[in-house]
C-alpha cells in the first residue's frame, strides 16, 4: 500500500484546496489499496479558512515539500533485544536469518540504542586486549544462557568480576585466588569440594558448578555462603563460553550516538551515515522512536507519489515535485506539464473550476456526493468562476452548480457566494506582502519573467487608500523573485470589475488596452479572470 499526496499549487486559492480535499476523498473510495492524503503547500487565505470553518471541514494539512525523506526508507524489525538481555540473545539474532546489520535495544517500549556486529566484535576483542577482562554479571541471566538451575541465590543481583576456572590442583588454585585479591572472581568449577570450600571461605560473588545433571554430590555447607550457586548441566568449556555471553547488552552500547529526524532529507541522512562510524542510525519523529536506517536503506531512492490538482506546471507545484513521481494531473489551466517517465492519467478541460472536473469524476465512478462534500465542491466552483460570472464559466460549470446546490441543500447560490467572499481579508488592513503572495503565479513567456497575483473584494472604492503601499511591496516582490514585471489584480466580485496594479515596464504597459487611472494603476471593466482575460492581454503585449 502506497501513500499518495493530492496537492494543489503554491499560494492555494479556494478551488485548489477544495479540489485536493474532494479528489483525495474520491480516490480513497475507488482505490482502497492505496492511501490518498489531501495536502496543501501554502497558507490558507482568509476566505478559504473561513469557508472551511463554516462547512465544519478540516482543511488539508500543510506540507513543506515532497522531496524524499529518511522516513520513507526507515526500517522496523521484530528482532529486538531488551537492555538487560544477555549478549547471547544478540549473537543468536545475528546467527539467524536476520538481514539487518543492526539490532534495536529497548527498555520496555522505550528506545535505548542500536547494536551491530561491530559492538559484538569489540566486546570479543576487548577480552583479548592483554589484561584479564572484568565482566558485568546479572545473576538472572545465568539460566537464559546456561542449561541448569540455581542451587542458591545470593544477596547480590549484579556484580563485576573476572572469570576463574577451578581446573588446576588445589594448591595452585589457591595461589591464583590470592593473586586476584581485591577482584574476587566468579568461579566455574566441577563438583570439587576443596575448591568450593575455598571459594565459600573467600565469599566470592558466585560459583557455577559444571557437569551436574541432577544434584551436587560433594558434602559442602552452603549456609554460610552469601553468593549465588548455579548448577550447569553443560561441561566446563561450554559453560565458560556461554557465561561470557550472559553479560547484558547494555554493556556494549555506545553513549550519545547520532540520531536522525524523520523529516531529514534522504541525501542528507545518507551522507550523515556515510560519514559516521556506525552501521546504522536511529530515526526519531516528534521525540518518538520511528525505526532505524542502515547503509543498505540508501541503495535505492524511493520517490514521493503525488497527484497534481488545479495546476500542471512544476514551477507552480509543491517544492521538490521535480524529484517526485507524479501519478495524475487534474486541471483546467493551459498545459505546461513536465515530461514523465511513465504514462500517467491526465484529465484537463477548459472549465471554470477544477472542482467541476472532480464533480464529473464522482459521477463517472458512481460515488455518492454527500451534503458536506457537495458544499466543498460548490465552494471551489463558485469561487473560481466568481459566482458563475467569470468568462471562464462554461455550461458544465453551471449544470454542476445546479446539481450541487440540491445535493448540498443550499437554497441560494448568490447568497452562498457572497457570504463566502465577504470573509476575504481587507486589503487596507492586511499585510500587503501576505496579500500579494496569497495567490501569486509566475509565468515565463517570450523572454520575460512576470508574476500576477489576484484577490477578490466586494468594493474597489478604497483602492487609492492602499495603492502606494501595495505598489511599493509589489516592487520588492518583483526583485525578490527575480522577475521583470509584477502585477496585482484586485477584482470586485459584486460589480464585476477589476483594478490592476503593476510595477513599471514602460515599453509594454503603454500597449495595454486598459485605461490608466494613476501611476501603476489601471481600470479593467468587466475583467474577472486572470487566466482568460488578463493573461491573454499580457501575452499580446509581449508579442508586439
Amino acid at each position: 500500500m502506497a501513500e499518495i499526496f493530492v496537492c494543489g499549487h503554491r499560494n492555494p486559492d479556494m478551488d485548489s484546496i477544495c479540489a485536493a480535499y474532494s479528489y483525495a476523498f474520491l480516490k480513497n473510495k475507488v482505490d482502497p489499496n492505496n492511501t490518498y492524503n489531501a495536502v496543501r503547500c501554502g497558507n490558507l487565505n482568509d476566505t478559504t479558512k473561513a469557508q472551511f470553518d463554516r462547512l465544519g471541514v478540516t482543511p488539508p494539512p500543510f506540507i513543506k515539500d515532497v522531496r524524499t525523506k529518511v522516513l520513507s526508507v526507515t526500517r522496523n524489525t521484530n528482532a529486538v533485544v531488551q537492555v538487560g538481555d544477555p549478549v547471547y540473545n544478540l549473537v543468536s539474532i545475528y546467527g539467524s536469518s536476520n538481514k539487518s546489520s543492526v539490532v534495536p535495544v529497548m527498555d520496555g517500549e522505550q528506545y535505548r540504542g542500536l547494536l551491530s556486529v561491530d559492538e559484538v566484535s569489540s566486546f570479543v576483542l576487548k577480552e583479548n586486549s592483554g589484561e584479564r577482562p572484568i565482566y558485568h554479571f546479572v545473576v538472572d541471566n545465568f539460566p537464559k544462557v546456561l542449561k541448569g538451575s540455581f542451587l542458591k541465590r545470593g544477596e547480590r543481583a549484579t556484580f563485576d568480576a573476572p572469570i576463574m576456572v577451578g581446573a588446576m590442583r588445589y594448591i595452585v588454585f589457591c595461589k591464583h585466588l590470592e593473586a586476584l585479591e581485591g577482584r574476587p572472581p566468579i568461579l566455574v568449577v566441577g563438583d570439587r569440594e576443596d575448591h568450593i570450600r575455598k571459594a565459600i571461605e573467600l565469599q566470592i560473588p558466585a560459583i557455577v558448578l559444571t557437569g551436574i545433571e541432577d544434584q551436587v554430590t560433594s558434602s559442602v555447607d552452603w549456609d554460610s555462603y552469601q553468593g549465588s550457586v548455579y548448577l550447569s548441566a553443560l561441561d566446563t568449556a561450554e559453560t565458560l563460553r556461554l557465561l561470557r555471553l550472559s553479560v547484558p547488552v547494555k554493556e556494549l552500547m555506545v553513549q550519545d550516538p547520532i540520531k536522525l529526524e524523520d523529516d531529514c532529507l534522504f541525501d542528507v541522512a545518507r551522507d550523515i551515515l556515510a560519514d559516521s562510524e556506525y552501521r546504522g542510525l536511529p530515526v526519531f519523529g516528534g521525540g518518538k522512536y520511528k525505526g532505524f536506517v542502515t547503509r543498505r536503506c540508501f541503495l535505492d531512492r524511493p520517490k514521493t507519489k503525488v497527484i497534481m490538482v488545479d495546476h500542471n506546471e512544476t514551477e507552480q507545484g509543491v517544492s521538490g515535485i521535480d524529484e517526485s513521481e507524479v501519478l495524475e494531473i487534474i486541471d483546467h489551466h493551459r498545459l505546461g506539464a513536465a515530461k514523465t517517465r511513465n504514462p500517467i492519467f491526465i484529465y484537463c478541460e477548459p472549465l471554470g473550476s477544477t472542482c467541476t472536473i472532480i464533480y464529473k469524476l464522482y459521477l463517472r465512478h458512481n460515488i455518492e456526493i454527500t451534503q458536506q462534500m457537495a458544499r466543498v465542491l460548490l465552494s471551489g466552483i463558485v469561487s473560481d468562476t466568481i459566482m458563475l460570472k467569470s468568462p471562464t464559466t462554461t455550461f458544465e460549470d453551471y449544470t454542476a452548480v445546479q446539481d450541487l446546490l440540491i445535493l448540498g441543500d443550499v437554497e441560494d447560490m448568490r447568497k452562498f457566494g457572497e457570504t463566502m467572499f465577504s470573509s476575504g481579508a481587507s486589503l487596507a488592513k492586511e499585510d500587503p506582502r501576505k496579500m500579494l503572495e496569497a495567490d501569486f503565479k509566475v509565468y515565463r513567456e517570450l523572454g520575460v519573467a512576470f508574476g500576477i497575483g489576484q484577490c477578490e473584494v466586494t468594493t474597489l472604492s478604497d483602492v487609492d487608500e492602499y495603492k502606494d503601499t501595495y505598489l511599493s511591496e509589489l516592487e520588492l516582490l518583483k526583485m525578490a523573485q527575480g522577475l521583470d514585471w509584477a502585477m496585482f489584480l484586485i477584482t470586485d466580485v459584486v460589480r464585476e470589475n477589476s483594478v490592476l496594479l503593476m510595477t513599471s515596464l514602460p515599453i509594454t504597459e503603454r500597449k495595454l488596452a486598459y485605461e490608466k487611472t494613476g501611476e501603476g494603476k489601471f481600470f479593467l471593466p468587466g475583467v474577472l479572470s486572470r487566466k482568460k482575460q488578463l493573461l491573454p492581454e499580457i501575452l499580446r503585449v509581449l508579442e508586439e
